[in-house]
């Protein structure tokens, strides 16, 4: 182990070194997302509309896509999501819902790359993008909670 005095003076000369210090990036991105809540409703004689936001942290210039699935209840699509009730006995009883690209809830919100994900380039930073949902009128159901599980996907 080398042992290194207190630094003196010296005037005799000197000499010098270079070196190289690097990092590579590589395209990356990353993905979270919020809870989407409908909230406590009674009879669904109108639509309900709500909306959310998934978060993307892409390496600048890093083009991407998000999807989102169907969900996890049995029988949910991308074009028929459905939520499923949570009391015993009520777990194949569901209701409709959607999730759209736009605030007027025309274009559903899918997971095929280039026919109903949405796009966009990365930053370096955070960018925010609005999920809106819908559940529209429809048979109102037995009272429970009624959930699914979606997954946000970005693709880059």
């Amino acid at each position: 182990m080398a042992s290194f005095a207190d630094a003196a003076t010296y005037s005799n000369g000197t000499a010098t070194a270079t070196f190289t210090v690097s990092l590579t990036l590589q395209a990356n991105c990353t993905i979270s997302a919020n809870p989407l809540s409908f909230g406590t409703n009674g009879v669904l004689a109108t639509a309900l509309n709500q909306q959310t936001t998934v978060a993307v942290d892409c390496t600048n210039t890093t083009p991407y896509n998000v999807g989102i699935d169907g969900g996890t209840v049995s029988g949910s699509t991308v074009t028929n999501r459905l939520l499923a009730g949570t009391a015993t006995g009520n777990t194949s009883t569901t209701v409709g819902f959607q999730l759209y690209q736009d605030s007027g809830r025309t274009t559903v919100w899918g997971n095929t790359q280039g026919t109903n994900t949405v796009g966009g380039t990365g930053t370096g930073s955070v960018q925010t993008i609005n999920v809106y949902g819908q559940i529209p009128v429809q048979t109102t159901p037995r009272p429970d909670t009624y959930q699914t599980t979606v997954t946000a996907t970005v693709y880059f």
